[in-house]
């Protein structure tokens, strides 16, 4: 597998799914629109987009995904964006969200604001021992407001984590993919040093 997933399945019940399979594509992966639960013993790593969270939950609850994504979770790695960390998160501030555990955070959804306060600024980010400066975008933004002891911080915006890893996993709150920022998913989906493609750590 040269160090990479073959195939990267990207969850399409919702949100922007294009994005994500060209930044797959731009890595050299292949990657596939997942919207049945058994199409995930087709693929090696999974994107949950953007979206929203309470419509996300519901769609999640019709297809009957909890349960194959948490076993899915125990052995392949999985990248959160937005409305994705919210239902990878361990608690939710929201009785109508029901979120995977699959990361030791708690979050609070939009809590940077409705549509209107969305924004993109600069974020520092710390992977594998080096620091690059991305463009981030964050759009009805959900904050982390409490992480586990085994979850690594990997930025902050105003000094509150807004990027996080845990073993394989990855959870965002904002969304690389409308920068074409490439480090999460190669992070996510790579081992270090396995890609040659040069990485995109700057707003198109």
């Amino acid at each position: 597998m040269n160090g990479c997933a073959m195939k990267i399945g990207i969850l399409a019940l919702q949100g922007d799914v294009e994005k994500h399979s060209h930044i797959i594509s731009d890595l050299g992966l292949e990657s596939m629109f997942v919207r049945y639960s058994d199409e995930l013993n087709e693929v090696d790593g999974l994107i949950i987009p953007g979206g929203e969270s309470t419509t996300l939950t519901k769609l999640m609850n019709k297809s009957h995904f909890h349960k194959p994504i948490k076993k899915f979770a125990e052995k392949h790695p999985i990248l959160g964006t937005c409305a994705g960390m919210i239902m990878m998160s361990k608690n939710v501030n929201h009785h109508l969200v029901s979120p995977l555990g699959i990361m030791d955070i708690d979050v609070d959804r939009n809590a940077y604001g409705r549509q209107v306060h969305s924004f993109v600024d600069k974020l520092p980010v710390r992977l594998n021992g080096d620091t690059k400066t991305i463009a981030a975008t964050f759009i009805r933004a959900p904050k982390i407001t409490n992480i586990g002891k085994n979850v690594e911080i990997l930025a902050e915006f105003n000094n509150e984590p807004c990027a996080v890893k845990q073993g394989q996993h990855i959870a965002l709150s904002f969304h690389p993919e409308l920068n074409n920022i490439t480090l999460f998913h190669k992070a996510a989906f790579c081992n270090k040093g396995s890609l040659k493609q040069r990485e995109s750590s700057y707003a198109a």
